[in-house]
């Protein structure tokens, strides 16, 4: 039985055509204008950035404003009035950032916002600012609670 020997094709130069058609098959990301909506821009040990304003104590931001009147004093002392505190702004989820690493209060502290259907989310105030983010640009009503 004779071998087939393998064939190799000259490749053929992309056209400006074969271009538009790759790029057309990725998603294409670019910075979009969000107007007034309030976005993290940066975050460190012990700061958070909103919108480019430094944050170095607890606050509570959502897409229109920041709120710095959140009575929480830190993770340790947190209480079920922290949590009721949110209730009012009416959120479908609540990001909780928690620090440098993740840690979870206990289910009764927040089972009013359970209660009341909205969803909350226990993460590192790295994963919380990532989070929000995209979740305000998705349109989604969502508070970001960041403890310090």
């Amino acid at each position: 039985m004779k071998q087939q020997r393998a064939r190799f094709y000259p490749r053929r130069p992309c056209t400006a055509n074969a271009i538009l058609q790759i790029e057309s098959a990725f998603l294409k990301l670019h910075l979009a204008e969000h107007g007034n909506t309030k976005l993290f821009t940066a975050h460190g040990a012990g700061y958070v950035m909103v919108n480019g304003e430094r944050f170095d104590r607890n606050i509570a931001v959502l897409a229109e404003e920041i709120r710095d009147d959140w009575p929480a004093a830190g993770f340790d002392e947190l209480g079920e009035a922290h949590f009721a505190w949110f209730l009012t702004l009416k959120p479908d989820v609540l990001l909780l950032g928690t620090g440098a690493r993740q840690r979870f209060p206990h289910p009764r502290l927040y089972r009013a916002l359970t209660d009341a259907g909205i969803g909350v989310e226990c993460m590192n105030t790295p994963a919380a600012c990532r989070t929000y983010n995209i979740l305000v640009t998705e349109g989604r009503k969502v508070v970001a609670a960041i403890l310090f």
